[in-house]
């Protein structure tokens, strides 16, 4: 992000050695060094993630963790963890406020649920490609909001990319508005993303991601809604017949640190934390869109029946998700929506 990439130290700055650091005791061991006769702290940063261990999100969180263990020499372990071993994505967040855990990297639409202004990502067809949401969310309006973070006792370093979410189901094909009426979707729990699929026609249930898989495959849910990597790592194709490129919101991921552990780290690991955050984010959003298409080929490949979304049917659900838009506005802050809407037709020009 640019204020706190305008932070990073020297590269003398960053090949510190391993120094005392204060810090909340439930993450830090103490070792002895002979050679200096000294008590040196090591921290552990516990990071984990609802997605499986071939996700990108996942292969970036190991890079993370190899940056940081290497410019601190070893003085903050980090441990991850994958599958939702540690919970969904809300209680990893409220593990973050309480001290009990130090990294998640969860949905915005999530965070939402903690700042309401993070909602505005979750406004349908809001960004037209991956550059504008570059843009937008490295840019002052995606800073002003990570800003917001610290009193809920969070840290937001930067965002990931999930990626644009895209609907499966096992009923029918969806090429139109029309072919949304009466499928039971699954969809985070996110009122403005219920709105919208009802404006749809579509009967949405929210459910937690780690439950997600036995209720498709048991038909308490028709379909749901997730980027192609998701679709195909979490198999997905075996209990979903039909996927269609509805694009209908880009999910940015927010790197998300507890405070109480960022505050307690010297200033200097804070620098290493931000910046390994960052360049890691830059390496699993790379991998991300390389690996779009490839999984869209797998999902056919695996049986899946593929709809192409015309710019013409995308646009008849723009127009029906319009009042649901405006409804949530004053909601999700009426500044926070315009300076997003500007940011993004200024990203186009």
């Amino acid at each position: 992000m640019k204020k706190k990439l305008g932070l990073m130290l020297s590269t003398a700055v960053l090949a510190i050695g391993l120094v005392a650091c204060g810090g909340g005791s439930q993450s830090s061991t103490t070792e002895t060094d002979p050679s200096l006769d000294a008590k040196v702290e090591t921290k552990t940063m516990r990071a984990g993630i609802g997605l499986n261990d071939q996700h990108p999100q996942y292969k970036g969180l190991l890079k993370f963790k190899e940056i940081v263990e290497e410019k601190t020499e070893g003085a903050i372990k980090v441990e991850t963890y994958h599958s939702g071993q540690l919970g969904d994505d809300r209680t990893m967040i409220e593990g973050l406020q309480l001290g009990s855990q130090e990294i998640t990297i969860p949905s915005t639409a999530v965070i939402a649920n903690f700042v309401p202004e993070f909602a505005v990502f979750d406004i349908p067809f809001l960004f037209p490609n991956e550059e504008v949401a570059d843009a937008v969310l490295g840019g002052e309006v995606g800073e002003g909001l990570l800003d917001k973070l610290a009193a809920q006792n969070l840290v937001g370093l930067g965002y990931w990319e999930n990626g644009f979410r895209d609907l499966t189901n096992s009923v029918r094909p969806v090429a139109t508005a029309e072919d949304f009426r009466g499928l039971k979707i699954r969809t985070m729990e996110n009122q403005l993303h219920l709105e919208a699929f009802r404006a749809l026609g579509a009967n949405p249930t929210p459910m937690a991601f780690t439950e997600l898989f036995a209720a498709m495959q048991q038909k308490t849910v028709d379909g749901q809604e997730n980027p192609y990597s998701t679709i195909y790592l979490q198999k997905y194709f075996e209990v979903q017949e039909y996927v269609s490129n509805t694009h209908h919101i880009y999910s940015p991921w927010t790197f998300l640190v507890s405070k109480p552990f960022f505050d307690g780290l010297t200033p200097e690991q804070q620098e290493i934390v931000t910046e390994a955050a960052y360049a890691a984010g830059a390496y699993q959003r790379e991998m991300n869109r390389e690996a779009g298409a490839e999984y869209l080929a797998n999902l056919q490949e695996e049986g899946m029946i593929f709809t192409e979304i015309t710019p013409e049917a995308r646009q008849e659900m723009v127009d029906l998700v319009q009042p649901v838009i405006e409804k949530f506005t004053d909601q999700i802050g009426r500044e926070t929506v315009e300076a997003v809407f500007d940011a993004v037709a200024e990203a186009q020009k």
